[in-house]
């Protein structure tokens, strides 16, 4: 049996610090969110293929605790970066993982995919680390939600396991017209699609 002091101990706070944009930020976790100790193969990976503007507006989809969304922030300074989750813990951790660093051009906020998110909003960029068991129905909701917030020459960026590449091909293919491995890991694939601009451009816009 755990003693008070053990007990007082897993309550507290994990603190851990990771680059993230090119920064050194501080990150409060807690057990329960994904990879709480340490930011995950998979965001890592997403993270080192991810290009950002300065001023693009971004949108972090599934944030956990705001490993993806800090960096987009950091690395556009210039732009508004949105992070969403529908663990409310998640959102209370990204939340106060933006405060704690300063990062003053994001904010977090509770929603499932895109429902509860302004529909006036679009984005020049979104990304995702989307979990393996979320399932293919939620997977397709979200590929086509994405594609109409994101403005025209807007990018998607996903990371997911190996196990999904080429579901994720196929169905991206469909919606955006294109899709890009960028990089194929031991465990898992980033992936890039881009919303056509309304005449020409990338792929199409179907």
């Amino acid at each position: 049996m755990l003693t008070p002091e053990q007990l007082a101990a897993l309550r507290r706070d994990i603190v851990f610090n990771a680059e993230l944009g090119g920064r050194d930020l501080t990150l409060h976790s807690t057990w329960g969110l994904f990879s709480p100790r340490e930011i995950d193969e998979g965001t890592r990976l997403l993270l080192a293929h991810l290009q950002v503007r300065p001023a693009d507006d971004c949108f972090d989809l599934g944030c956990g605790y705001g490993a993806i969304g800090l960096a987009m922030a950091t690395l556009a300074p210039q732009g508004r970066t949105l992070m969403v989750d529908k663990d409310f813990v998640a959102v209370d951790y990204a939340a106060r993982n933006l405060k704690l660093n300063r990062l003053e051009n994001a904010r977090a906020q509770l929603s499932n995919g895109f429902d509860q998110v302004d529909p006036e909003l679009r984005f020049d960029l979104i990304a995702s680390n989307i979990p393996a068991k979320v399932g293919k129905e939620l997977l397709a909701l979200l590929l086509h939600d994405a594609h109409a917030r994101l403005r025209p020459g807007g990018r998607l960026y996903l990371v997911t396991i190996n196990g999904l590449r080429q579901y994720m091909k196929r169905n991206l293919t469909e919606v955006f017209g294109n899709y890009d491995k960028l990089k194929q890991g031991a465990h898992y694939t980033v992936a890039l699609a881009e919303r056509a601009h309304p005449r020409g451009g990338v792929g199409s816009d179907s």
